[in-house]
């Protein structure tokens, strides 16, 4: 006898075994007892949370002889002929493999005729989305004015890719993601009725790992029956799956908010050796760190022991909501970034690396340029700093035949425009971490009412560089634009280029005095 997967075995056979829809299975048998069966419908979800199982019910249970309260009774001869599949009155599609004209020209032609044994011709149609244009013109008439002998039911994972037209002549059914409770439970009963013997931390895991998708809890569950023998643990079903356990997790976090880059290196270099995926191992972190901030928001933390809770509560003491958040925020970008790269664990430890060097935005400890990473408070970097010697530039009037200097309007020492904190704040906000970073302590002055000079508190050409390529400068910009509800203009001064600027006036000065041309400083 021939194997069958486990996810087949323990399909669901009536509404009232199908886990977390009974939004939909209670309007559905509703439907069936009182006669009002629509004649086209339309189930919406993700991956594995029952769509094509509540479709075939409803094939039954429409066409069952003896239905129970709208449910199929399974046992009569139409119930057992469509699910031995020997019925050719209900009919499956699969419209990612049958997508063009033809295939569903060949529909139009058959619901012309009545059902042979049945009291109803049921279309099923899966990943409806998959429907070229054609086909779904084709459909369309079909779909408005049925016989009514005939019922169709589409399953789709992409409802926003279906023409509006097939949409309105739908009943729509949104499937949601099945709880992790609700998970758990469906497998204790599949473990109890297959002889596998499994821990309850064991199931927890499965159950988040298979992200609301009960197909996915499944299938895992049946691979770690295929590896292990006797009781399956949490550790092994992470060892399957490939993902770190929970103190090695524990270790890199702490790593990360301690700015301990030398535990990082050498836990994510055990990782690598060991052959775990990045791509798993990251998303643990970034699951891990959500817990963290879940825990701080809300004192809740699931699925964790007593010592990884009591390990879980001491890191949230000395980290802000902000930090968490940040993390959670570059952590998923560069998730994204190593999907698309050759080279994923230069990307990982280098991500890892910068995420120590991160500043936290709520204790105030940075470790990035010259500020030193101890004790230091955000209020304490952004400080006023004393104007420089102001910039020169030049123009020159033809009508006046002088040349003049433009030198901007003398400001007191240590006075700053009064909006540009919000400006640095909403950079912040914006989730720019490495302009924010750069930005922090400087001071900002008008050169005229189209340009600001920003004087850097970081005085290197380092920070200047960064903060003046094309995508910062412009999101600066943007930023100081809103801000003063005008189109402005961003300089940077570093205190380098002081030097540079009161030469070029003098040597501008002694030009126009060897040619006895007059030469002013005029403001602006």
């Amino acid at each position: 006898m021939s194997y069958t997967a486990l996810y087949r075995k323990f399909r669901p056979l009536d509404f009232n075994e199908m886990v977390g829809q009974e939004h939909i299975t209670k309007t559905i048998k509703r439907q069936i007892v009182a006669g009002r069966v629509g004649h086209a419908y339309l189930f919406n979800g993700g991956r594995g949370t029952g769509k094509t199982s509540a479709a075939k019910i409803l094939a039954r249970a429409v066409n069952c002889l003896s239905p129970k309260d709208g449910e199929p009774c399974n046992e009569c001869e139409i119930c057992k002929a469509i699910l031995s599949g020997s019925l050719t009155d209900v009919v499956e599609m699969d419209a990612a493999s049958n997508n063009s004209v033809e295939d569903i020209r060949s529909i139009r032609e058959e619901v012309n005729f009545l059902p042979t044994r049945a009291k109803y011709r049921v279309y099923i149609i899966d990943e409806v989305h998959m429907l070229s244009t054609g086909a779904f013109n084709a459909l369309l008439k079909t779909l408005e004015e049925p016989p009514e002998h005939v019922k169709f039911i589409l399953a789709t994972t992409e409802p926003q890719k279906l023409p509006a037209t097939i949409l309105s002549r739908c009943q729509r059914f949104d499937f949601k993601r099945i709880s992790n409770e609700d998970v758990v439970k469906r497998l204790k009963i599949i473990c109890k009725e297959s002889n596998i013997e499994i821990t309850e931390d064991a199931l927890k895991i499965i159950a988040v790992l298979s992200e609301g998708a009960m197909r996915d809890a499944i299938s895992i569950l049946e691979r770690c029956t295929g590896e292990q023998k006797g009781l399956i643990d949490e550790d092994q079903v992470r060892e399957l799956v490939g993902i770190p356990k929970t103190m090695q997790i524990y270790e890199i976090v702490k790593g990360i908010l301690e700015h301990n880059c030398d535990i990082v290196i050498e836990v994510t270099n055990n990782i690598i050796n060991a052959g775990k995926d990045v791509d798993n191992f990251l998303w643990e972190i970034i699951k891990y760190i959500k817990d963290l901030l879940v825990y701080k928001s809300s004192k809740s933390l699931e699925i964790y022991n007593a010592e990884e809770k009591e390990q879980m509560i001491k890191l949230s003491e000395n980290v802000s909501k902000e930090r968490l958040l940040q993390l959670i925020y570059d952590l998923s970008e560069l998730a994204n970034n190593i999907k698309w790269s050759s080279q994923k664990v230069v990307m990982f430890q280098a991500g890892m690396i910068k995420s120590c060097l991160e500043i936290d935005v709520g204790s105030a400890k940075c470790e990035v340029g010259n500020v030193n990473s101890n004790n230091v408070k955000t209020s304490d970097l952004v400080q006023d700093i004393k104007p420089t010697q102001k910039s020169v530039g030049a123009t020159s009037s033809r009508q006046q035949n002088t040349a003049t200097v433009a030198k901007p309007k003398p400001t007191r020492p240590g006075k700053n425009l009064p909006y540009w904190n919000n400006v640095i704040d909403k950079i912040k906000q914006s989730g720019k971490m490495g302009i924010y970073v750069n930005l922090i302590g400087s001071t900002a002055k008008e050169i005229n009412d189209m340009v600001i000079e920003v004087d850097l508190a970081n005085k290197n050409s380092f920070a200047k560089q960064i903060l003046e390529t094309h995508e910062n400068k412009a999101e600066i910009e943007k930023i100081v634009s809103i801000e003063v509800g005008k189109t402005m203009s961003v300089r940077f001064s570093s205190g380098e280029n002081k030097t540079e600027t009161k030469a070029s006036t003098n040597s501008i000065e002694n030009i126009a005095n060897d040619m006895d041309i007059p030469f002013n400083i005029i403001d602006e």
